[in-house]
């Protein structure tokens, strides 16, 4: 037998075999080639990942990333649905209702800080979508209900503050989600350039400490009486 014949009947030989593999195990191959989907939008953006690249990570074949997601555009924006979904379900860790209401902002406002630090490709993410005004999100019917689950325990947050005297009866939870959210964001999105201009790295434990602090600080300020 040539080597050439050879070769080629092992690569269909795997081939069919992560076929198999991925037709036992449905929930595991949609995951991985989520997992991998992430890391290559994240990387290159929607214009620059590529599905090639996307099913090697995964391990499959392109068949097989197509039979579960159609498309690539179909597939980032089910990458998005599930980053958001990411971080809307770790948001539940904070039992939110059993805490004291500034409490209860200040735990919500280091969750999303940790959480943007250890995703990065979170951010990524939203810089990549944000560039494209949006135009795959709003085609998402999945995530308006878990985004008005969050206003919806702000707002308790807020309610039970200003019946205790501590919050301005004008603070708009949107606007609260806002200022925690954009501290963070800014801060990492910008990191190198501004590490670079003033001359501290940013990235260092000391400084990530001090601006967690430092949001929190800012946060409850904001809507003090």
């Amino acid at each position: 037998m040539e080597k050439g014949q050879a070769g080629a009947r092992g690569r269909n030989g795997s081939g069919e075999r992560a076929e198999r593999s991925a037709q036992r195990d449905p929930e595991r191959t949609r995951a991985s080639i989520l997992a991998a989907a992430t890391r290559e939008f994240a990387e290159n953006g929607m214009g620059g990942a590529r599905v090639d690249a996307i099913a090697e990570r995964a391990g499959i074949n392109k068949r097989m990333l197509y039979h579960y997601f159609g498309d690539k555009e179909q597939l980032y924006l089910a990458v998005l649905e599930e980053a958001y979904i990411g971080i809307r379900t770790a948001e539940k860790s904070i039992n939110l209702r059993d805490l004291e209401p500034e409490q209860g902002i200040a735990e919500l406002a280091m969750f999303t800080w940790r959480y943007f630090l250890e995703h990065p490709e979170f951010l990524s993410l939203l810089g990549t979508e944000n560039l494209h005004r949006a135009r795959w999100l709003r085609q998402s019917t999945r995530l308006k209900e878990l985004h008005s689950q969050l206003m919806g325990k702000l707002s308790d947050l807020l309610e039970r503050g200003r019946a205790k005297g501590l919050f301005r009866e004008d603070v708009d939870p949107l606007h609260l989600y806002l200022t925690m959210a954009a501290l963070g964001y800014f801060y990492l999105s910008n990191q190198y350039t501004l590490s670079t201009i003033f001359g501290r790295d940013l990235a260092e434990r000391d400084n990530l400490e001090g601006w967690e602090r430092h949001i929190v600080h800012v946060t409850l300020a904001s809507i003090r009486r």
